[in-house]
C-alpha cells in the first residue's frame, strides 16, 4: 500500500461525506429552483446559492479524485 492509497476507514468516511456533500448540493438546487419560480425572486439570494452551490461541486469534484484509483496506461 503506497500513500497515495486510502485505507478501508478513509475510503468509507470519504463516501460518506461525499453523499453528504451531494445532498447539499440537490437540496440547495431545490432552494434556487424554488425561490425562482415565485413572482419577483430575489436575485442576489439566488447568486449567494449558486454561489454555494458551485462550491460543492468543487468539492465533490476533488473528493471524486481522491476515491477514483490513478491508472496508468
Amino acid at each position: 500500500m503506497n500513500d497515495d492509497e486510502l485505507s478501508a476507514e478513509a475510503e468509507s468516511a470519504l463516501r460518506v461525506r461525499l453523499a453528504e456533500l451531494r445532498q447539499e448540493h440537490q437540496d440547495l438546487d431545490d432552494s434556487i429552483h424554488a425561490l425562482e419560480a415565485g413572482p419577483r425572486p430575489d436575485q442576489i439570494q439566488v447568486a449567494r446559492l449558486k454561489k454555494k452551490k458551485l462550491g460543492l461541486r468543487d468539492q465533490i469534484e476533488r473528493l471524486e479524485d481522491q476515491l477514483t484509483p490513478d491508472i496508468i496506461a
